[in-house]
């Protein structure tokens, strides 16, 4: 990879990772918890991510706007320590359904924006 390509990386990450902390913090300002704001951010990100696989976009696009981007816009590790936390304060069942959710609202994210970025390309 050239250096403007890794630049490029470091740089939509970085702006990525800002935007991820706005809407998240927009989420939470709208009454969602934690976990809840992660949830949002992370279904959107499916979504996007769902769209650019659709619309065919490879290579160093591909790169560029699903592995820096998405990758930095969205967020693993916060959504296991919120689930962690959930399944410490209250139990099995609520994590349970939690993980749940996340994840069949993450996979019907992702297809819908499939089926999307299909449809303008």
């Amino acid at each position: 990879m050239t250096a403007v390509l890794w630049f490029s990386v470091a740089l939509l990450g970085a702006g990525a990772s800002a935007a991820r902390f706005e809407l998240a913090r927009f989420a939470q300002q709208s009454g969602a918890s934690a976990l809840g704001a992660t949830l949002v951010v992370n279904i959107a990100g499916s979504f996007a991510l769902g769209a650019l696989t659709g619309a065919g976009v490879s290579g160093d696009a591909l790169l560029l706007t699903g592995t820096s981007a998405l990758g930095s816009f969205t967020t693993f590790s916060a959504w296991m320590e919120g689930s962690r936390r959930l399944g410490e304060q209250r139990g099995g069942g609520p994590l349970a359904a939690s993980v749940a959710l996340s994840l069949c609202a993450g996979l019907t994210a992702a297809l819908l924006g499939r089926g999307l970025g299909a449809l303008i390309t």
